[in-house]
């Protein structure tokens, strides 16, 4: 058990990365967490943003590995907040905070969704570059929690967390997947209770992406073979909303890849990121010659 949290890994992602409060209103109320990770020069970096159960710091193995070859990582972890737009104007002060005019997102779950929001938000004055995409979905009321979401305030932290385990992989499963499950777990208990409601607020409010806005945004999408949260439905709506999108398929993982397929989910943001080096979108320090390896558009692993 929490062979994740107490590995040599995470323990050096924790004393090596240092971890940023940034207050982007004038009242200081809404205080983002952010690490960030690798050369501070290169100014469209990959943005990752966590799902609704975790912290900016599931993603570690992707800050490590991918700021060791020369790529500049930021890890974003969200304040508490109730509405769409408010998330959405708040992460827009965010990146003029760190003085970031074009971003790439890697999304996990609700992390996904609300990239998809933010590009659709910003389409008349881009800022997002490209998009990859894991284990997310693009209508919220998949969750058929549209009528439950406004009480979602009230309710006491031990339900929001019932609520949210019941989507965890349950039974026997490989020890990584188990391992990647007892990790989000610990991250589920250290959220407050504001901190799980307003995320479950956003996550299952009435919303849905427009896809048609982001047809010039290049996109990856992400997901795994094996059992999961989304049901294949809500993968197939995916497919359809991006039919040009590179896919990047895992034969298994869970609901949690970036933690229990490190490796491999690392390769995949490598080659979508490849792509854009040598020019001025490029994720990557411009003196760094490290090249990731060649997959075919529809990779599988």
């Amino acid at each position: 058990m929490g062979e994740l949290l107490h590995s040599q890994e995470y323990q050096s992602f924790r004393s090596s990365v240092s971890q940023r409060k940034i207050v982007v209103d004038r009242e200081g109320i809404n205080t983002w967490t952010v690490y960030d990770a690798g050369p501070r020069t290169v100014r469209c970096p990959l943005i990752c943003l966590p799902p609704a159960s975790g912290k900016a710091d599931v993603f570690f193995k992707q800050i490590l590995s991918l700021a060791s070859k020369g790529y500049r990582v930021i890890s974003i972890d969200y304040p508490v907040m109730w509405t769409m737009k408010d998330w959405l104007e708040g992460f827009n002060k965010l990146l003029d905070q760190l003085q970031l005019d074009k971003i790439h997102i890697f999304g996990a779950s609700l992390g996904g969704f609300l990239a998809q929001k933010f590009a659709e938000h910003t389409h008349k004055s881009p800022r997002v570059h490209s998009l990859v995409l894991c284990n997310t979905f693009v209508d919220s009321t998949v969750f058929d929690q549209t009528s439950s979401a406004p009480t979602f305030w009230m309710m006491p932290a031990l339900f929001l967390k019932k609520m949210v385990m019941g989507n965890f992989d349950k039974g026997l499963m490989p020890g990584d997947i188990a391992d990647s499950v007892d990790f989000m777990v610990d991250q589920l208990d250290s959220l407050s209770q504001q901190q799980l409601a307003s995320r479950l607020t956003l996550n299952c409010m009435s919303c849905y992406v427009e896809p048609q806005k982001l047809q010039d945004i290049l996109v990856t999408l992400m997901d795994v073979m094996d059992e999961n949260a989304l049901s294949d439905h809500v993968k197939d709506e995916m497919y359809k909303c991006y039919p040009d999108a590179k896919r990047a398929t895992l034969k298994n993982g869970g609901n949690f890849p970036y933690l229990s397929r490190g490796d491999e989910v690392n390769l995949f943001l490598q080659v979508h990121l490849r792509q854009f080096n040598d020019t001025r979108y490029s994720a990557m320090e411009a003196s760094k010659d490290n090249v990731a390896p060649k997959f075919d558009d529809d990779s599988e692993s």
